[in-house]
């Protein structure tokens, strides 16, 4: 059974000796707000602009919690109020919910925009590339093809093995030698720049 939409009670709903909804909601965050940003605060010390966010969070649910109850029970004199342990519950949950939401994000781009980005600098490419041309020049052939085949053309092991006519364990056992090789020769290459 699905609950039927929450609308907050309006000045209608406050009948004699019955607090208003604004009246409500004042009582409840003039009761609640510090206790719990104390202990939101002690669940996000490096945020606490998110802190005050899941505070509010909180007093939301709980107020409009108290207004569906108010509005199941209105044969009742009193609707639930929220409890203190109870409303630290829902801060705790919203803080875990809040922090799996924008770790399932993914990241936001924070260098610029394409169409505002610096060009980069070509004849730094242009370097790049012929130090990269020159440290696989010191492989022998058989290194340098598995290599390019696993590296520069994403290929996997088996495919590489098949490209090359070669059993899957000489792929590995090749890149793991071309790999050191290469290690090797930029490590002597950084010692002689310096």
């Amino acid at each position: 059974m699905s609950e039927p939409a929450i609308s907050a009670p309006g000045p209608a709903a406050a009948g004699p000796g019955r607090p208003s909804a604004e009246e409500r909601i004042t009582a409840l965050v003039l009761t609640y707000r510090q206790p719990l940003l104390r202990y939101v605060t002690g669940l996000l010390p490096a945020d606490p602009q998110r802190a005050e966010d899941v505070v509010q969070e909180t007093l939301l649910r709980a107020w409009l919690k108290s207004a569906a109850s108010r509005a199941r029970g209105a044969r009742r004199e009193t609707g639930w109020e929220p409890s203190l342990p109870w409303l630290f519950k829902v801060a705790r949950n919203v803080v875990i919910d809040w922090s799996r939401r924008d770790s399932s994000r993914p990241a936001v781009p924070t260098g610029l925009p394409p169409e505002t980005a610096v060009l980069t600098d070509e004849v730094a490419r242009v370097v790049e590339r012929t130090h990269v041309v020159e440290l696989l020049a010191q492989l022998s052939r058989p290194h340098r093809e598995v290599l390019v085949y696993t590296y520069l053309l994403g290929c996997s092991g088996p495919d590489t093995a098949h490209a090359l006519g070669i059993p899957s364990g000489t792929v590995k056992s090749r890149l793991h030698h071309a790999m050191h090789h290469l290690r090797q020769a930029a490590a002597l290459a950084a010692r002689e720049c310096a």
